[in-house]
């Protein structure tokens, strides 16, 4: 059980650390030519599109599990 909450802890953490980093990053457009020092790490845009398929998908598993075992 603690090696699965640490799992859980170290995902939410690692993804937390990413966040703030990105949004202390400038972006491309504002820095011109030193913008590569400090890029985004994670397409937040495609992230939350992904992160919405995701959630369509166990949606949609759950529903055709739920009338199977009707």
């Amino acid at each position: 059980m603690r090696e699965f909450l640490g799992i859980i802890l170290g995902v939410l953490l690692t993804v937390a650390v990413v966040y703030v980093h990105d949004s202390m990053a400038t972006s491309t457009v504002a820095s011109g030519s030193t913008a590569s020092t400090s890029r985004q790490i994670v397409n937040w845009d495609v992230a939350s599109a992904e992160w919405g398929e995701v959630k369509n998908n166990v949606r949609t598993t759950w529903l055709k599990l739920k009338a199977s075992n009707s």
